[in-house]
């Protein structure tokens, strides 16, 4: 479908077909934490980094979109639940598709949480969606989350393998997955999934040269790229940190060579 191949241009790199989104949707979650106070300024920020895409609520464009410079990617994300909640795992559908193309989206993503008890609700949600995604003709990001007891560790690479294959066997153009921890187990997530795979960035981590090696871990087994938030908005210079993950995923940097660039030494 045409519509759809154009709009995923507009979020993943035509020439390596890899992506690097910038997730600032915390907002509704967790409230307006550091990083993403003033929204405008970061999407500034995160465009001159050379992000393919920003990911956010309706709010983003309604009080972020820029007006001026290089254009970025949009996915405007559909589902919502807050830290205050009785659960919070519990992801219900706080937008449309239709309200999203008509607010400028490329893209569409939607959360889910494989193994917890409101589970089949948020399949549902998912397959709805993936349906509405299909009939206009735009991409849908899902974000597959492993989460309850049966799951243990977020991490367990059984459960985000299995995540992985959801998202594509529903009809998902992306997904975004957590780290299974090495690039032998990551390996097997890629490869059970016929659709471009993404880490998500997850908490602030200890160092930098962490982030950017788990970056260079995932590609070396042919992941598509990351959507990193916080380890990127939060960083003391945004800017330098989304073009050093951005070397890495569209120029296979090294990784010396990338915190090269986030030292400012590039």
């Amino acid at each position: 479908m045409l519509g759809k191949a154009v709009r995923l241009e507009r979020i993943l790199n035509r020439d390596t077909g890899k992506t690097v989104i910038v997730p600032m949707d915390h907002g509704v979650t967790v409230g307006p934490i550091e990083g993403l106070v003033d929204m405008r300024s970061m999407v500034n920020f995160v465009a001159e980094g050379g992000a393919n895409a920003v990911l956010g609520h309706v709010g983003l464009p309604l009080h972020g979109h820029r007006r001026y410079g290089r254009d970025i990617g949009l996915i405007l994300h559909l589902s919502g639940s807050t830290v205050w909640s009785p659960d919070p795992n519990a992801k219900i559908l706080v937008n449309t598709v239709e309200n999203a193309l008509r607010m400028g989206a490329d893209g569409i993503s939607i959360h889910i949480n494989i193994g917890a008890e409101s589970e089949t609700e948020m399949l549902q949600d998912l397959g709805r969606v993936s349906v509405k995604c299909i009939e206009w003709g735009v991409p849908l990001l899902a974000m597959m989350y492993t989460r309850g007891k049966k799951v243990g560790s977020e991490s367990n690479p059984d459960a985000v393998k299995h995540a992985a294959r959801i998202a594509a066997e529903m009809g998902a153009d992306l997904v975004k997955v957590t780290y299974t921890g090495s690039p032998q187990s990551f390996r097997q997530v890629v490869e059970g999934c016929p659709i471009p795979v993404l880490i998500a960035g997850g908490e602030k981590a200890k160092s930098d040269r962490q982030v950017l090696k788990t970056v260079k871990d995932v590609l070396s087994v042919g992941g598509a790229g990351v959507c990193i938030g916080r380890n990127s908005f939060q960083h003391k210079t945004p800017i330098r940190m989304i073009q050093a993950i951005c070397a890495l995923v569209h120029e296979d940097a090294t990784v010396a060579a990338a915190a090269k660039i986030l030292k400012g030494r590039s």
